[in-house]
C-alpha cells in the first residue's frame, strides 16, 4: 500500500480544453490505484467532497482521509505551460490543520491548503511549489529512506543553485536524502545520489499534455522505487515512460513495469539549438502568442531569434534583409501560421528551401491555406504546447 498526501483541486484549461478535478494528490491516487492499494489524505470543501467520494469509489481500493476546509482551490490555465490563475489567491487560501500520516510507503506532495507531517520507511517527496518550496524535514517529517523528486525551478528556489546537479547535492545533504531526482522537462531527468549522477531521457510523444505530468512522474517513482524496490535510475526511467504515456493520452493510470518497458518509445537527447520564431505581431493577440512562444522555447533550453525582438519594426529594405540573414544562424523554425500572414508564409517557404525543419502551429487555418505548408514537408500541429516540445525535440 502507498499513502498519498496531496491536494485535490479543480483544474481548467482553455487550450486544449480541460475541466476536471484532480490536483497532485488526486492524480497520483488515480494512477496508483490501478496497481496497488492507496490511502489518500487531503483537504476538501463541502462542494468537492461528493466528487472525491465518487472518484475514490471508481478508482478502486482507495481509503479516504478527508479534512474539511472552507474552500478548495481552483487552477485556471490558458494552456498547460501557462502561469495559472489560482482561486482563492494564494494569500487568502484558508489553511486546514496539519495532516499526520505514518505508513510504510508514503508519497507526499506540497499543498497550498495545508501541510502534512509524515513518517515512513520509504518516502517520496515532491515539493510542488513554484514560489516557496520547503525541505522535507523542515516540518518534522521523517523517512528512513527519502527520495526527493523536484523540477529544476524548485531546486533553484530551495538551494540557490542554478546547476541542477549542484542543487540536487545540496538537497541530499540538507534533507539527508538517499536520492534526488531533478525533472527537466524535454531534457528528461537526472538522478543524483552518493553513488553519482545518472541521466534519464524524456520520451517522444505525438502530443504533449503537460498539465499534471510531474504528478504522474512522482506517482510512478513512488510505485517502482518505493513499493517495488527498484534502483532509483530504473524507477526514474519507468516514471519517464509513464509520464510520456500520460502526456499523449491524458489517462492518469499506471501500468506495470513490463508494459511500460515494452512500449515503443523513442528516447530523446535534446542538444539545444537556435529557433527562428516566425509569426505576425500586429495585434494584441498575435503579440501575446509570440511573447508566450518565445518565453517557453527559452525555458526549454533553446536560443530564439524573433523578428519582433531582434529586428523590430522598420522599412522593408532594413527589416527583410535582417530577418533573412538570421536563417543562417538557426537550425529550425517554429511558425505561427494562423491567419496566413504573408510575411510568415514567406519565411516558412524560405526555411524549407534552405532545408530547415519547420514546425507550424495552426489551430484554425483552412485546408486550402495549409496546402503548401503540408506539401513542403512542414510538421503541422494544432496544439500550442505540443508545437513547443516538437520544436525542442527536432535536434534530439
Amino acid at each position: 500500500m502507498i499513502a498519498v498526501v496531496g491536494g485535490f483541486y479543480v483544474e481548467r484549461c482553455i487550450q486544449p480544453r480541460w475541466d476536471n478535478v484532480f490536483g497532485s494528490g488526486g492524480r497520483a491516487v488515480s494512477a496508483l490505484a490501478a496497481q496497488t492499494k492507496v490511502r489518500f489524505s487531503t483537504y476538501v470543501d463541502d462542494r468537492l467532497r461528493p466528487e472525491l467520494e465518487a472518484r475514490a469509489a471508481s478508482w478502486g481500493d482507495v481509503a479516504l482521509h478527508m479534512t474539511s476546509i472552507p474552500e478548495s482551490v481552483t487552477f485556471d490555465y490558458v494552456h498547460p505551460l501557462s502561469v495559472p490563475l489560482i482561486t482563492p489567491v494564494p494569500q487568502l487560501i484558508g489553511k486546514g490543520p496539519s495532516l499526520s500520516v505514518d505508513e510504510d510507503i508514503v508519497l507526499r506532495f506540497g499543498m497550498l491548503d495545508g501541510d502534512a507531517v509524515v513518517r515512513g520507511r520509504r518516502v517520496v517527496y515532491d515539493p510542488q511549489s513554484a514560489y516557496a518550496p520547503t525541505f522535507f524535514r523542515a516540518n518534522g517529517s521523517h523517512a528512513d529512506s527519502l527520495a526527493v523528486v523536484a523540477n529544476g525551478h524548485e531546486v533553484r528556489l530551495l538551494t540557490g543553485e542554478s546547476d541542477p546537479e549542484l542543487g540536487a547535492r545540496a538537497i541530499l545533504a540538507r534533507d539527508t536524502a538517499e536520492v534526488v531526482v531533478v525533472k527537466r522537462g524535454a531534457k528528461g531527468a537526472i538522478v543524483v545520489s552518493s553513488g553519482g549522477v545518472q541521466q534519464v531521457p524524456a520520451y517522444k510523444t505525438e502530443l504533449v499534455f503537460s498539465l499534471g505530468s510531474g504528478d504522474m512522474f512522482a506517482a510512478a517513482f513512488a510505485l517502482f522505487w518505493g513499493e517495488h524496490g527498484l534502483d532509483p535510475a530504473s524507477a526514474a526511467d519507468l516514471a519517464s515512460r509513464a509520464t510520456a504515456r500520460y502526456c499523449e493520452t491524458r489517462a492518469a493510470v499506471l501500468t506495470t513495469a513490463s508494459d511500460l518497458t515494452a512500449l515503443p518509445m523513442l528516447p530523446l537527447s535534446p542538444r539545444g539549438g537556435k529557433v527562428y520564431l516566425a509569426g505576425p505581431f500586429f495585434t494584441v493577440s498575435q503579440r501575446w502568442l509570440v511573447e508566450e512562444a518565445r518565453a517557453h522555447l527559452r525555458g526549454l533550453g533553446l536560443d530564439v531569434f524573433s523578428p519582433l525582438h531582434d529586428v523590430g519594426a522598420g522599412p522593408a529594405d532594413v527589416v527583410a534583409p535582417a530577418d533573412i540573414a538570421a536563417f543562417s544562424e538557426c537550425d529550425r523554425v517554429l511558425a505561427l501560421v494562423d491567419g496566413a500572414d504573408p510575411g510568415t508564409i514567406f519565411e516558412v517557404g524560405y526555411a524549407r528551401a534552405l532545408g530547415l525543419p519547420v514546425i507550424a502551429l495552426a489551430e484554425v487555418l483552412s485546408t486550402e491555406d495549409k496546402k503548401m505548408i503540408v506539401g513542403s514537408g512542414c510538421t503541422l500541429i494544432d496544439d500550442f504546447v505540443t508545437a513547443l516540445y516538437l520544436t525542442a525535440w527536432v535536434a534530439g
